[in-house]
């Protein structure tokens, strides 16, 4: 992760108050870092601290249909399915299925990050802020979000829509 940002060994102890030959250990498995440290290397390398701590096939996952991770709505057909495989990453990508009628949430909410959804099927309105906008299958939104925002089904059919959300919080 280092070496993908361009940064040195120097580089990197400087920014977390360590030493090259420390940093050098830890990435050699000869040491290993307290929690401490760890947040500063992760903070350092602008990723999540549990980047350091999966698995390396985490790192490259596939997710099959049928092991995705599912919330349901009580009492509501509606659901959202995490397509990426965990929440580890830096983007969390998801898929919702609303009925007719339903929300994601009562009222707008906002949640650090950036958010980018493609409707597949079905007619969406999604309010950012005091805007309303409606969408149809292929339309899709960019929006920070942390402006308050709600998704909904206007349509007379399921919605079904892909969302890109970075960072994760599924």
């Amino acid at each position: 992760m280092r070496r993908s940002h361009n940064m040195s060994l120097a580089d990197l102890a400087d920014k977390i108050s360590k030493t090259s030959s420390y940093l050098s250990q830890v990435e050699r498995g000869l040491a290993e870092p307290s929690i401490t440290a760890l947040r500063e290397i992760s903070k350092a390398l602008e990723v999540p601290i549990f980047y350091f701590l999966a698995e390396e096939e985490e790192h490259n996952a596939v997710v099959r249909q049928e092991e995705r991770k599912q919330i349901k709505f009580p009492g509501s057909n509606s659901r959202v399915e995490l397509l990426s495989p965990n929440l580890n990453n830096q983007i969390e990508l998801i898929e919702a299925r609303l009925a007719p009628g339903d929300s994601m949430v009562e009222e707008p909410l906002p949640h650090q990050g950036e958010e980018c959804t493609l409707v597949l099927e079905g007619k969406m309105e999604i309010q950012v802020g005091d805007q309303y906008h409606r969408l149809g299958p292929g339309d899709s939104v960019y929006y920070i979000a942390n402006i308050p925002h709600k998704i909904t089904n206007i349509g007379e059919k399921e919605l079904v829509f892909i969302s890109a959300i970075t960072p994760p919080n599924f």
